[in-house]
């Protein structure tokens, strides 16, 4: 009987940690049997930034990082199939994302780090990675690749429904009634700064990778002056299909802004950070996409309860706001289980991007293949 076990690994741009799941993929959306986070050292952390953020890259930083992120896939997967009491060969594959480190669609290139070489040689499990290139190639963003997995996981035959994931870079899938629509009116985009801002600020100030629960942030108060100048930022009004990083969201981005603000404490800071999320993710829906419907939100946004508190009264009139849990994904493990996903599409020789949300050319098989 032919296998229907995955594993998806993903680590995003709040470089927090490798996430890594096991999935059956029998049938839609599939069925999450076990998940395992490791997160970054502090030493590795730290390594990626600086290469997130360095004019050149440092070749044997970047070779090095390469390894270790590859290293540490390989443990996560062991640990995660020893928890699950499933053997490497009832697996059928691994879909595994990598650590971005640098995202210039507009010069024509994408850079993930995590050598497959290495995942596959250890775990003697077939290997899809490199999922971003080929789309990039033919002309798209190169991202948001998720949408394809939203579209397959979540659309419903009557309502519209917006899938927003809020991790690093916060990104929404407009999902049209399947009644009226095909996959190729399914629309996705970045839509600005999600965790990363938040995070970065809160390392700097609390010493803290995060802001647990948003708690800081609802210590302090919005500043509306300044939420108005981080919002006539010009990636706010590209239309898509757009996809941002790091290489715009960090931290000098942020100081440009913050020269004539000095005199604000950090939480107002904070809160109008979190304000900054919300706001551009809602202005993105309601000028991009099709009407109220029903948003979904996953990623680690999902768990930020200040944050949620913002977007639920923010929400106009027709939209409601819910997690993917409510719908049998949880919201934290869902881009894992995209990739995994994502594997399975490659294997199947069927397309992973979606035209319409990546501006690519045409629909592509996406990802290079490492057997065992």
């Amino acid at each position: 009987m032919e296998s229907h076990l995955y594993i998806g690994l993903m680590s995003g741009t709040s470089l927090d940690g490798l996430d890594a799941v096991l999935v059956d993929l029998a049938s839609s959306p599939g069925k999450l049997l076990n998940s395992a986070h490791q997160p970054y050292t502090d030493s590795l952390r730290h390594q990626l930034h600086s290469l997130c953020h360095a004019t050149h890259y440092d070749v044997h930083l970047l070779a090095q990082a390469d390894l270790d992120i590859a290293l540490l896939s390989t443990q996560l997967i062991k640990d995660l199939l020893s928890s699950s009491n499933i053997n490497s060969s009832e697996i059928k594959a691994i879909g595994s994302h990598g650590q971005t480190i640098r995202h210039y669609p507009q010069l024509g290139f994408t850079h993930q780090i995590g050598d497959p070489n290495i995942i596959v040689e250890s775990t003697g499990i077939t290997t899809v990675a490199d999922f971003r290139r080929r789309d990039i190639a033919a002309g798209g963003e190169g991202a948001p690749l998720v949408p394809a997995y939203h579209a397959y996981a979540l659309s419903h035959p009557d309502t519209t429904r917006y899938i927003v994931n809020i991790g690093g870079m916060a990104n929404v899938t407009v999902l049209p009634p399947l009644t009226k629509s095909t996959e190729l009116d399914v629309r996705g985009f970045d839509t600005g700064p999600g965790n990363v801002l938040l995070d970065e600020w809160c390392t700097q100030h609390l010493g803290l990778n995060f802001d647990k629960d948003g708690q800081w942030a609802l210590s302090g108060q919005c500043i509306p002056e300044l939420l108005g100048h981080f919002l006539q930022d010009a990636y706010f009004h590209i239309p898509p299909p757009k996809s941002t990083g790091r290489e715009h969201f960090n931290t000098s981005w942020l100081n440009q802004y913050l020269r004539d603000y000095s005199k604000y404490s950090a939480n107002d800071v904070q809160t109008t950070l979190t304000y900054l999320t919300v706001k551009s993710i809602i202005g993105a829906i309601q000028q991009y996409g099709i009407g109220p419907g029903d948003i979904f939100i996953c990623g680690g946004g999902a768990y930020n309860k200040f944050l949620l508190n913002i977007f639920s009264q923010e929400l106009p009139i027709g939209y409601q706001a819910y997690t993917t849990d409510e719908q049998g994904i949880p919201a934290n493990w869902l881009e894992a289980i995209a990739f995994a996903w994502l594997a399975k599409q490659t294997l199947n020789h069927k397309t992973g991007n979606i035209p319409s949300v990546t501006n690519a050319k045409g629909p592509r098989v996406l990802g290079a293949i490492y057997y065992p």
